[in-house]
């Protein structure tokens, strides 16, 4: 004969209470997971943009420094892009560069296509550049080639872009000063890529 236990403490299985309390830690760690997953695609994310950047200015410093060492280190200068950066919004409506003199303007013409993601497009869109990518060529120090100075010239050279979530501003000045101002309030979306190129002056 089936009997029940009613003695003080017996098992009596799980209580609504308790079920409610162990679904409500389960909806929190799955909370926390999903929170997780959304950073972690978020940082994936900004190393692609990050890894596209870094090809995008390696391609820009060989090119600056492959034509410069055909002459005497001041062809260098044609490529200073000014208060325009290269890329998104710089007005170069070229899309086939193999129409413009070969040097410093074809190499400006292709520059400005791939920074606005020519090299991959998604129907009518291009998407082989990060968003909003620019790209500045300054002059740190004029190349001087003159008997007993031989002083080579110095370019900074760096790749803008606009980040998928805001973190703190970079510095609006110097190597990292490219696009200051293009990416919303306060810069915090902006992100930079910079690096120097030194043009020695083999005729010194």
């Amino acid at each position: 004969m089936l009997s029940l236990d009613h003695r003080p403490g017996a098992s009596r299985g799980f209580s609504l209470m308790e079920v409610l309390i162990t679904v409500l830690l389960l909806a929190f760690g799955m909370l926390g997971l999903a929170g997780l997953e959304v950073r972690m695609t978020s940082s994936n994310a900004e190393a692609g943009q990050r890894a596209q950047a870094a090809a995008l200015l390696s391609d820009m410093v060989e090119r600056v420094r492959i034509n410069a060492n055909l002459g005497t280190g001041t062809i260098a200068a044609g490529y200073l892009t000014g208060a325009t950066p290269a890329g998104t919004g710089d007005g170069n409506t070229v899309t086939d560069c193999t129409t413009v003199a070969i040097g410093v303007t074809r190499d400006m013409c292709e520059w400005s296509n791939a920074l606005k993601g020519a090299a991959e497009s998604s129907g009518t869109n291009k998407v082989g550049a990060m968003t909003g990518a620019r790209g500045c060529i300054s002059q740190i120090q004029a190349a001087n080639a003159t008997k007993n100075i031989c002083t080579p010239g110095i370019y900074a050279v760096a790749v803008a872009w606009q980040g998928l979530t805001p973190t703190v501003a970079p510095p609006s000045s110097g190597l990292a000063s490219c696009g200051t101002g293009l990416y919303g309030s306060g810069d915090t979306q902006r992100r930079v890529l910079s690096t120097q190129v030194v043009i020695a002056l083999p005729s010194c």
